[in-house]
């Protein structure tokens, strides 16, 4: 039996809470936590365990940007920003710093339910290939470990901290060696909606990526972008063909 899901939400508008509350538990969502400053956002991490978090932008003691950086020292488990502003200057700060997902007020709580759905079926995956069949327990090209089932990169001996999103991403590309994908096929499968316009989405994660695991992000020799068709991963070791 599936454990119920631990959500965490981080608003200072009373109202917002509410709402979402209210509408995750008519979808089952049972076990929700609430607050609405970051210093008790970022205690409650500390002593507990949650699946995903939502987490609005502007908090009134702290940035949520700031706070993001700083859950992620405990969790990996998915952050949806909630915001009013919808720059992308914003969003590419939100992702490049470690959330998943941005959602813009006002908003639907519908969407944000869906959100919520839709990020935790990816995180359910990690265990699981594109076909649903159980993922292989661990992916080694030379120094490069990659282990699914306990969400663990070790690079030359270093176990190396990623988000929830950058995890799914890496095990998409292992099990896909030398495949060319799209920025709008790796979307569908790692994000699980229709990918269209999400170029600058795919191509944060991936610097993020690239950052950790290239000896030189600059020249990437393990996550290739072929310029004007897509991204291919070429195992560490192996010879680009």
């Amino acid at each position: 039996m599936q454990k119920p899901e631990r959500i965490l939400l981080a608003d200072d508008e009373e109202g917002i809470l509410t709402l979402l509350e209210i509408t995750l538990k008519k979808e089952r969502f049972m076990h929700i936590t609430s607050c609405m400053t970051g210093r008790e956002a970022l205690a409650l991490v500390q002593q507990n365990s949650y699946d995903l978090i939502v987490l609005d932008v502007m908090l009134p003691d702290m940035n949520g940007f700031d706070l993001c950086s700083r859950i992620r020292r405990h969790t990996t488990a998915p952050i949806i920003f909630i915001t009013s502003c919808a720059s992308d200057l914003d969003k590419i700060t939100g992702l490049g710093i470690g959330g998943d997902d941005y959602i813009t007020k006002p908003f639907n709580p519908l969407e944000v339910v869906a959100r919520i759905q839709a990020l935790l079926r990816r995180q359910s995956m990690l265990k699981s290939g594109p076909d649903g069949q159980p993922e292989a327990k661990e992916y080694r090209f030379g120094s490069f470990l990659l282990k699914p089932d306990i969400a663990k990169l070790i690079i030359d001996g270093k176990e190396l901290d990623c988000t929830a999103k950058e995890l799914q991403l890496l095990i998409f590309f292992c099990s896909n060696p030398n495949r060319i994908f799209t920025a709008s096929q790796i979307y569908e499968y790692v994000w699980g909606e229709p990918g269209f316009g999400v170029e600058k989405t795919i191509a944060m994660h991936i610097s993020n990526l690239r950052k950790k695991i290239e000896s030189n992000p600059k020249e990437p020799a393990t996550i290739m972008n072929l310029r004007g068709i897509g991204y291919k991963f070429v195992p560490p070791g192996e010879r680009c063909p």
